[in-house]
């Protein structure tokens, strides 16, 4: 199927530098942003956007055997300086 749409300038320049920046054609990158429905050169800036993404993908509440995550992460963080050294 083919579609045309015009787009703002602004977009088609941001969508054409994410496309280069990636080694992909405007039109593979456009499909590619389309079907997963992520820009995928965009990147969470502040912790609130990494919060809020995380939540938009359904990530956050997806461990409840976790009940504290402080001490999950000092119980990771041990095992990794304990991990022998190659």
């Amino acid at each position: 199927m083919s579609i045309e749409v015009d787009l703002p300038e602004e977009l088609e320049n941001e969508l054409m530098a994410e496309a280069a920046q990636l080694g992909l054609s405007v039109p593979e990158y456009v499909l590619r942003v389309l079907s997963t429905g992520v820009v995928i050169g965009k990147r969470p800036k502040t912790g609130a956007e990494l919060v809020e993404y995380w939540q938009n993908e359904g990530l956050i509440g997806t461990r409840a055997d976790i009940t504290d995550s402080q001490a999950h992460a000092r119980k990771i963080r041990s095992q990794a300086e304990q991990r022998p050294r190659t």
